[in-house]
């Protein structure tokens, strides 16, 4: 199932002009996710593809994110940068009790430039999640998206009032049924 970001109401020019996010489940345990960014790829600051590994502060530059939970209560946000490098989190609630979660000991990403569209695909392996396997799980797909210039702009399915907040409740948008083979 295909969704759209958008982008936040406040965010600056920028030279994404639609941000589309793919969501596959092949099986219970998993999710494949593929972000196509359109626009003038030449104007945004796209992390060079290097080996992957785990890396802390992907968030500060352009980098597709996923978070998956339980609003107000457990989730996790997974960092996906078009370098190949990615970061896990665990929260216990919004904004608290962050670790880094060892659970996910891998997140592979395909990147693919192009001249007006880039594809980043990652494989997120989700049935180690320490979240409740009966709660109403939700998910929220976001992007930041850096220009040249170094200004930042924030995209999600559904961003909560005032500044972006991809963690906050609001931008947890999509129902996910934990157990169920597609969402």
């Amino acid at each position: 199932m295909s969704h759209s970001l958008k982008p936040h109401p406040d965010a600056p020019p920028c030279p994404a002009t639609a941000i589309h996010v793919e969501v596959a489940r092949p099986h219970t345990g998993s999710l494949l996710l593929t972000y196509a960014v359109n626009g003038r790829l030449a104007d945004i600051l796209i992390p060079s593809v290097t080996a992957p590994a785990r890396a802390d502060l992907l968030w500060q530059h352009t980098c597709m994110e996923a978070f998956i939970g339980v609003p107000g209560g457990p989730y996790y946000e997974f960092n996906l940068s078009p370098s190949t490098r990615w970061q896990a989190a665990r929260f216990a609630a919004y904004r608290a009790g962050k670790r880094i979660a060892d659970e996910v000991a891998t997140v592979p990403i395909e990147f693919h430039p192009g001249r007006e569209r880039f594809t980043l695909q990652a494989a997120l392996t989700i049935d180690r999640l320490d979240v409740p396997p009966d709660a109403a799980w939700r998910f929220g797909l976001s992007a930041v998206i850096e220009d040249t210039e170094g200004r930042i702009a924030y995209w999600a399915l559904q961003h909560a009032p005032g500044k972006a907040d991809f963690h906050h409740a609001d931008a947890f948008a999509l129902p996910f049924a934990a157990s169920a083979v597609a969402p």
